[in-house]
């Protein structure tokens, strides 16, 4: 059902007025990102008690979870349902 809206509903971003622009999406994942990896940093310290073990970890996982946030948010700004 809610792939069937993503198909019919596309638009392209000129076109669709009423969703976030990329940059928007592009900021939020970036700002939401800062604050989940520092709670990674701080978890992955408390753990292995390594700062630069913690660091490692907080970085992988800043750039992946940047990444899949800013198409979660795309796909679903394309979803009509519950707007």
């Amino acid at each position: 059902m809610i792939f069937n809206q993503i198909i019919r509903n596309k638009s392209d971003y000129k076109t669709d007025v009423n969703s976030e622009k990329p940059l928007r999406s592009l900021v939020k994942s970036i700002s939401w990102r800062l604050i989940g990896t520092l709670d990674t940093v701080l978890i992955s310290w408390l753990i292995t008690g390594t700062l630069t073990v913690a660091f490692a970890i907080g970085s992988v996982e800043m750039v992946t979870k940047m990444i899949l946030y800013f198409f979660h948010e795309r796909i679903w700004n394309s979803i009509k349902w519950g707007k």
